[in-house]
């Protein structure tokens, strides 16, 4: 057993999410969101760095030395994986793990509503999942992927940093490679992926302009394209990727992604009251015929009216959804209002909770 076990065995039995493990800081868990001392006692710089060093393969340790930080995978055999950023700071070295479930939950596991499914269904274009860090992106992803799997017979390819749910092939045969250990990054692994005959791709997450731009391009190739961004907001998602070209290229990639787009889901998770745990709140853009004039037309401000307008087709802004978690006894009044964009809206029942 490794040194770190203990810590991160501790942690998941009790629910957490997340282990932070730092230097001249207790070790702390986030449980249903929130972050709790696990050990009241001070972690010393050589404990980490011998914790951390040992469950770091070759090339993990490298990318360290070279740029004081590195992304990698973890797994306690028959236990959980763990997805891990390790990392140098003010008072030392420290790492924190991400528990990663053994197989992808289900979309009815995840409560996902009909129009999620349906966007699975797509056989081309681009669906992204977009929100904060922790805001439960990766699971809905994983999720659909799972969808998919069953259903079709295709070529399904994920590119990852690190690989986090490990798929089995089902109805479709899963290739999974890794930024960093399976090809040189992000970008080489798409330009690669589009001559590997695949029917998906999921990217982890579009983080530079050459992925965004090589993206874009497989979904307008009829491939099926799955992507996450750290963005709040769907038209918000919209903007980003237009902004991340250059002036005289934006008018194109508007085009492009008013045809390819197929939905946006921005997510955030918010604690539970009528059980522990966390809900999420979805966001749901569908590219109708009125969305996409309005991307190919510049007008991403008036996208958030679409939405609202959209309830036929499956669309709802982020404050429906806090919402109807908030009628549905889910969540307290006083953090959806919290999580609000429209606060007003919120106002007679924030000081629910």
């Amino acid at each position: 057993m490794n040194k770190i076990d203990h810590y991160l065995t501790t942690a998941l039995q009790q629910k957490a999410s997340d282990l932070h493990f730092v230097s001249g800081d207790p070790v702390r868990a986030r449980i249903h969101g929130g972050l709790q001392i696990l050990d009241q006692e001070r972690l010393s710089v050589e404990a980490v760095q011998e914790a951390v060093f040992e469950i770091m393969d070759g090339a993990a340790q490298r990318t360290f030395e070279d740029h004081d930080a590195a992304d990698f995978a973890y797994e306690i055999p028959e236990v959980s994986r763990f997805r891990v950023n390790a990392f140098r700071h003010l008072n030392g070295i420290g790492a924190i793990f991400r528990a990663i479930p053994s197989s992808a939950m289900t979309l009815e596991e995840l409560n996902m509503p009909k129009v999620i499914h349906d966007l699975c269904r797509y056989t081309q274009g681009m669906i992204l999942v977009t929100g904060k860090t922790g805001s439960g992106k990766s699971t809905t992803l994983a999720a659909m992927i799972d969808s998919m799997n069953k259903r079709m017979k295709g070529h399904i390819l994920t590119i990852e940093d690190p690989i986090e749910f490990v798929h089995k092939a089902q109805g479709c045969l899963i290739s999974q490679r890794e930024g960093g250990v399976h090809s040189p990054n992000f970008a080489e692994a798409l330009h690669s992926a589009l001559r590997e005959d695949p029917d998906v791709i999921l990217v982890g997450e579009m983080r530079d302009l050459e992925t965004i731009s090589i993206a874009v391009t497989a979904a307008e190739m009829g491939i099926l394209v799955k992507a996450t961004l750290h963005t709040n907001g769907t038209a918000a998602t919209v903007d980003r990727i237009i902004n991340s070209f250059p002036a005289d290229k934006q008018a194109h990639i508007r085009t492009m992604i008013s045809t390819s787009l197929r939905g946006v889901v921005s997510q955030q998770l918010l604690p539970t009251i009528h059980r522990p745990g966390r809900a999420a709140a979805l966001e749901i853009m569908i590219n109708t015929p009125a969305v996409s004039n309005l991307i190919r037309q510049g007008k991403i401000d008036q996208l958030e009216t679409a939405i609202q307008s959209g309830g036929n087709v499956g669309m709802q802004p982020m404050d429906k959804a806090l919402m109807d978690l908030v009628e549905k006894g889910w969540v307290s009044g006083k953090e959806a209002y919290l999580q609000a964009n429209n606060k007003h809206k919120f106002e007679q029942v924030k000081d629910m909770d």
